[in-house]
């Protein structure tokens, strides 16, 4: 009967405990968690359902550490906020697919992701064939963002959190030299300062750090 009462009072408490928890890591649909966020989450089980099956163990050896994983995923977050060189390790990055009707098969190779899981999300999206689509991208995530050719296609980032995106200068046959000299047109000599820059309607448009405003 003390056992009982015991794995009651921690099943109450672990359950606000990490109530709190999810609520200082912050709002974000399953479906968007990151690799580090999927992981502490698997730990944070892992300690609970120890705390619960072993009434015997001081409460304290569970809660350390689930505090440390809050610490690890805040640090994280806090450089995922800071770098994007640092999110795209941890997190990774969206992957072209699908270009002006045509499947990438390299870049579905990389990501060990196949025809049968292409179909199926396009089916989900009432697409009938990848002839329909101007461009599509699998997300971090898994998602499947698709953009069809009578639809407003998709505007990509060139500089993002300081760091120039040589890939979607690619999409766009465009160079970093040319990105360079259009900065300096516009006044900018140092892309440090760019948190976030387009080319949209045949010009860039960005926004500097605040701390550059």
């Amino acid at each position: 009967m003390n056992d009982l009462l015991i794995i009651g009072f921690r099943t109450v408490f672990l359950y606000v405990l990490i109530l709190i928890i999810l609520r200082i890591m912050g709002k974000r649909e399953v479906g968007e968690l990151g690799v580090i966020d999927v992981v502490v989450f698997v730990f944070m089980a892992e300690v609970a359902a120890f705390a619960l099956d072993s009434p015997d163990k001081d409460l304290i050896q569970s809660v350390i550490p689930m505090l440390i994983l809050l610490v690890i995923q805040v640090v994280s977050s806090y450089f995922s906020m800071r770098s994007k060189r640092f999110r795209d390790i941890v997190d990774g990055e969206p992957t072209l697919i699908i270009r002006h009707g045509k499947i990438i098969e390299h870049e579905m190779r990389k990501q060990r992701y196949n025809l049968d899981d292409l179909f199926q999300q396009l089916r989900e999206q009432q697409i009938g064939s990848v002839h329909e689509v101007s461009f599509a991208y699998l997300e971090p995530s898994g998602n499947l963002s698709v953009f069809k050719h009578d639809s407003i296609q998709p505007v990509l980032s060139l500089i993002s959190d300081g760091v120039i995106q040589g890939k979607h200068l690619e999409l766009i046959d465009k160079t970093e030299e040319w990105l360079l000299e259009e900065l300096l047109n516009l006044g900018i000599n140092d892309v440090e300062q760019i948190f976030y820059c387009s080319f949209e309607n045949d010009g860039l448009k960005f926004q500097l750090k605040e701390s550059y405003q």
